[in-house]
């Protein structure tokens, strides 16, 4: 008695020895097509740059804490600099190896890569006239501590950072921070007034900008700002740790300023206008949104806005970035008589450290006119 046929539950057409023989030649081809093939060391080295890349969006940092995207570029990108400078020339490690694979780099090798690293481009940026701050062969060696930690767990490859022939860079030192004067901020902001013929999208969004801007916050600490941190009745808005999550509870109050709180008012305003803050629209949520129906600001964004208003009010780009205005902010602030423990509660700070760091460079000003609204201490 013949059976009946039987239907396949599952989603996927079963093969069938028929279907297999018909088919074999076909079914290798685009098998041996979809594989890519690692035909150089180059390619070996960035598979496992991939491998790394998948690791750490599915591990926890020291903290508990998902690693940022950020983070991750930052630790791939520091595994990309070390393939190329091994790519570059040949090297040979301590047993006579010829350097091709991570797996080939041991602690001579490390010390090799870091002391062309240090001499090459450990500078300060405030010292090479780019303006900002960089942490040298010190950053290199920490950005490239996760690629050498998963070598050693996955693949049972020595860790050179443990080895007491290790070479560790410090930090080079800080360049002083460059406060901007009270003319040029004046000026930015007079450029994007409101006003006849300055009640556009993009110059209400380029004022509220640089309104925000004064008040103090990181980069990324705007541009992550949504639309429900914003509390313009109270004048405050919310500002979510750069390293956690949109729903932690340590979320800090940023007060601000009158002109700050109707910039905003008046963006808020003309931004229900653009096509992207329409409910639901998956930029809708974000308070910075780009010209010409574009979504979610990033940072070249914002950096190409700071850059550009301060060409056209008259001043050097070169010396101002949207960093600069937290140092600016500190400043006003010390300068004004606020004290240092309630800025460092507004900018969530826990080291007294940062506090000095951002004030610096006005602190021996700021100390003089201190002194001098004593006036005179003896008859």
């Amino acid at each position: 008695m013949a059976q009946p046929e039987r239907r396949s539950a599952l989603r996927s057409q079963r093969r069938t020895a028929h279907s297999t023989s018909a088919t074999g030649a076909d079914t290798h081809a685009h098998s041996s097509a979809s594989v890519h093939a690692l035909t150089s060391p180059e390619d070996v080295r960035l598979a496992l740059l991939s491998e790394l890349r998948l690791h750490l969006s599915t591990t926890t940092n020291k903290h508990g804490r998902p690693f940022q995207r950020k983070t991750i570029n930052a630790y791939v990108n520091a595994g990309k600099a070390l393939s190329a400078w091994i790519g570059a020339s040949q090297h040979v490690n301590a047993v006579g190896v010829v350097v091709e694979s991570f797996t080939d780099v041991d602690v001579s090798t490390a010390n090799t890569f870091f002391r062309w690293w240090y001499e090459t481009k450990d500078v300060p940026k405030s010292q090479d006239g780019k303006g900002g701050y960089t942490g040298g062969v010190n950053t290199a060696q920490r950005n490239l501590r996760p690629l050498f930690l998963y070598l050693a767990d996955e693949y049972g490859h020595p860790n050179p950072y443990l080895d007491p022939r290790f070479n560790r860079y410090s930090a080079p030192a800080l360049g002083k921070p460059r406060t901007l004067t009270e003319d040029f901020i004046q000026d930015v902001l007079n450029l994007t007034a409101w006003g006849p013929g300055r009640r556009d999208f993009e110059s209400t969004r380029d004022h509220a900008l640089t309104r925000v801007l004064t008040e103090g916050l990181r980069a990324e600490e705007i541009l992550n700002l949504q639309v429900q941190d914003i509390d313009l009745p109270n004048a405050t808005l919310l500002v979510v740790p750069l390293k956690g999550q949109r729903n932690s509870v340590d979320a800090r109050p940023i007060p601000l300023q009158p002109s700050t709180v109707k910039a905003l008012q008046r963006y808020i305003r003309v931004r229900q206008s653009h096509p992207r803050a329409t409910h639901g629209h998956k930029d809708s949520a974000w308070l910075w949104l780009g010209t010409r129906g574009r979504g979610r600001l990033a940072y070249k964004g914002l950096y190409w806005i700071v850059k550009r208003r301060t060409e056209q009010a008259g001043y050097d780009p070169e010396e101002v970035s949207p960093h600069s205005f937290c140092h600016t902010w500190c400043h006003d602030l010390l300068d004004a008589g606020v004290s240092g423990e309630n800025v460092m509660a507004i900018r969530g700070w826990s080291s007294a450290s940062m506090l000095k760091r951002y004030g610096a460079d006005q602190a021996s000003q700021r100390a003089i006119n201190a002194v001098h609204q004593l006036g005179d201490r003896y008859s």
